[in-house]
């Protein structure tokens, strides 16, 4: 009887992790924040997700400007999400926003930290589950980031690995052999850049 309810135990646990929206936030966001913004007084955290923010119409605009349609475990309406927003006493220096991307091997968390103009600041791979995950979580991987913005990456299209501005065109896959997992990043940046823009929108909206 034990190791039955031990079983089913283990059973419902895999199953609200199988079945649940999957969130992305920094491991120890002290830390990081500090690393990323070593003159920081602080930081504020908000969390958002698309359903409470517009539901099904605000999924249909991401999508449009994403080039691609949200599927999966990582990207279904209710998945929460967390915003860090940076400050140096009453002044916002910077935002911090990450988000689950399905990779080649397994979810990859992908984190951009940014300027108060939405400027990349940097990049910061928190997970990733790949053969070359040494090089692209590299100090010289994550600077080819720095600089862009959303412009950069609104004629990207994250189906073809297309388009994009020149600077977007200019970023190296340290492995050209097997470029799923930085197709898969590429993803996730414009995604990030996209849901950022609307959560800081609807946070200075309240």
């Amino acid at each position: 009887m034990k190791k039955l309810m031990l079983s089913l135990l283990l059973l419902s646990a895999l199953c609200s992790q199988s079945f649940g929206a999957v969130g992305c936030d920094l491991n120890d966001p002290d830390r990081d924040v500090k690393r990323f913004f070593p003159q920081s007084t602080g930081y504020k955290t908000a969390y958002m997700s698309v359903d409470k923010l517009g539901g099904e119409t605000l999924l249909k605009e991401i999508e449009e400007k994403l080039g691609d349609n949200f599927s999966g475990l990582y990207e279904t309406i209710d998945v929460p999400y967390t915003l860090y927003t940076i400050y140096q006493k009453d002044k916002i220096i910077g935002y911090i926003h990450g988000i689950n991307q399905k990779g080649q091997y397994g979810g990859l968390q992908v984190f951009l930290v940014y300027l108060p103009d939405l400027t990349i600041e940097d990049f910061y791979c928190q997970k990733l589950t790949s053969k070359k995950a040494k090089e692209l979580r590299s100090r010289e991987f994550a600077l080819q980031f720095n600089g862009l913005t959303f412009k950069d990456f609104e004629n990207y299209d994250p189906k073809t690995a297309q388009g994009g501005s020149d600077k977007v065109k200019a970023l190296k896959n340290p492995n050209p052999q097997d470029d799923a997992d930085f197709k898969a990043i590429l993803r996730a940046v414009k995604k990030n850049l996209i849901l950022t823009k609307i959560f800081i929108n609807a946070k200075e909206a309240k």
